[in-house]
């Protein structure tokens, strides 16, 4: 017991020193998808996408962190930085406890706690407000309760129930392994599906439905919506498409990283012992069902692997228990090395560097929104004239500030040669601004312009009434949209003298330093 109770502790830390240890922006869902759409219920105002008017997202993630917004509200807390952070804290719990049940459903291995200690993908995901954190975590401990011997129990169904309801894909690897279960139960099958099955299925079901309809201000059954829009319509094909194949060559690659080794390790020894290694072979026809499965779907993300990353984890962390006992334990401790040393150097570059000029920006826009008022004391009205949706909004604002972003809706309505407002933009920055932007009086302009760098000299004219006031690292890597920093650009009135202080770069805890720069 002891052990446990310290095995539950180590996960704890090492998912809440996550919270502060990730300081990048992944995708938008983590926080458009849920800290968004809570900020919306809890406070009254923020912008809902159109996810969630045409109603195919559940609102029970979104409705979890609402109330925790309510709770700091009703204590005068409601400050941004716990906004931000107790959410990603309650997700870590979470996740922490899907760890801790992750290491008892690998009969308390060693190798099961350290492969799931240091997956680079896992340590990166498992603080994130995202519903695929929360799909995983679901997944983790339904599995961890899901019959594999000869018991009857059907407790895992609760999870996997709440799990689909909230991320329909969810029911994917569970489709072979509910075909397991029933194949093996002692019971008739029909027994089996209406009693515990359809029971289960009733209860979530009906709280979910209910919460959705309710928070929706009509019926919703968000699964169905799901399934019509990004299946029947095709419309998850407007965010990208990628060959079939590319799960299998780099999809699961990159999410695994170094720990493709021992895995392929793993499937091999399991497709050559198949009645030996029964649970693994299990496991490995759910991997392979789940990857063929979204194979055959156009648009194809890392993130929405991420619920069968736990299993192909167990595959190897099995086989590496099994390969060390027979392993020098020189052999074993250089495998652990590599291992750790091969996720570090992604997960920290991934997690501290790559993409958070994204997010260092809100906290001056925070500032800005609370304090700033222009020459005609009117206050701060913002616009991000970047690919929609690529910092936070209100969440991280905490103001009900003016703000306005690059919209980029899917052709739900079936336009010929349809282009959201970001394509428009960028393909005549200039010409999209003369056409929405009002010139006349000054005033109307926005007072800032949150853009990368590298837009700049597309579109220098406009940006001839401003200057840059801070600027923010973002990427070593830039493409024709994402430039290296995110840069705040402040309205001024060309006709007065200017008073700016130079753009503030980055800070130094180097007094000298500081002073020489300033020189």
């Amino acid at each position: 017991m002891l052990l446990l109770n310290k095995v539950l502790l180590f996960f704890v830390a090492l998912r809440v020193a996550s919270v502060f240890l990730v300081r990048t922006w992944y995708v938008p869902d983590e926080y458009w998808q849920s800290l968004e759409v809570a900020h919306r219920l809890a406070f009254g105002y923020g912008h809902l996408t159109w996810e969630w008017t045409e109603g195919i997202r559940s609102y029970v993630y979104p409705s979890l962190i609402a109330g925790l917004y309510k709770l700091l509200a009703l204590v005068n807390l409601d400050c941004v930085e716990l906004l931000v952070l107790l959410p990603r804290i309650l997700q870590a719990l979470l996740s922490a406890y899907s760890d801790y049940r992750f290491y008892l459903w690998s009969n308390k291995s060693k190798w099961s706690a350290f492969v799931l200690a240091t997956s680079w993908f896992w340590f990166y995901t498992a603080s994130r407000t995202l519903s695929n954190t929360l799909e995983t975590s679901l997944t983790v401990i339904a599995l961890s309760y899901f019959p594999w011997g000869a018991s009857e129990c059907t407790k895992f169904l609760l999870p996997v129930a709440l799990s689909v309801f909230i991320r329909p894909t969810s029911a994917i690897p569970w489709v072979p392994l509910c075909l397991y279960h029933l194949k093996k139960s002692t019971h008739p099958i029909w027994e089996v599906l209406l009693k515990r099955y359809l029971l289960y299925g009733l209860i979530v079901g009906t709280a979910t439905v209910g919460l959705d309809s309710f928070l929706h201000g009509s019926l919703l059954v968000s699964p169905y919506e799901f399934l019509r829009y990004n299946v029947l319509k095709g419309v998850g094909s407007f965010y990208g498409e990628h060959p079939w194949y590319w799960y299998a060559n780099v999809g699961l690659p990159t999410v695994l990283g170094v720990g493709t080794l021992p895995f392929l390790f793993a499937a091999v020894e399991t497709i050559r012992n198949r009645q030996t290694f029964k649970e693994r072979s299990i496991l490995l026809t759910v991997i392979t069902f789940t990857l063929v499965i979204y194979s055959l779907l156009p648009h194809k993300e890392f993130r929405f692997i991420l619920q069968i990353l736990p299993l192909c984890l167990y595959v190897s962390a099995d086989y590496l228990s099994r390969w060390s006992r027979k392993a020098s334990g020189k052999l074993v401790w250089l495998t652990a090395i590599g291992l750790l040393v091969g996720n570090v150097l992604p997960a920290g570059y991934l997690s501290w560097v790559h993409q958070r000029g994204t997010l260092d920006v809100m906290s001056s826009l925070q500032s800005i929104s609370r304090t700033y008022r222009d020459e005609f004391d009117q206050p701060a009205k913002l616009i991000f004239l970047m690919p929609c949706h690529s910092t936070p909004y209100h969440s991280h604002v905490h103001h009900n500030t003016t703000m306005r972003f690059l919209r980029c809706e899917p052709n739900l309505n079936g336009v010929e040669n349809y282009s959201d407002e970001a394509d428009t933009f960028y393909s005549d920055p200039m010409g999209w601004i003369r056409k929405n932007l009002p010139v006349h009086p000054r005033s109307a302009l926005p007072s800032h312009v949150i853009a990368f760098d590298s837009l700049e000299p597309r579109i220098k004219d406009f940006l001839s009434v401003y200057r840059p006031k801070e600027s923010f690292f973002h990427s070593d890597y830039t493409t024709d949209r994402i430039g290296g920093n995110v840069v705040i650009y402040e309205r001024f009135d060309p006709t007065k003298p200017s008073t700016e202080v130079p753009i503030a770069q980055e800070t130094t805890d180097n007094p000298a330093e500081e002073e020489a720069g300033e020189a």
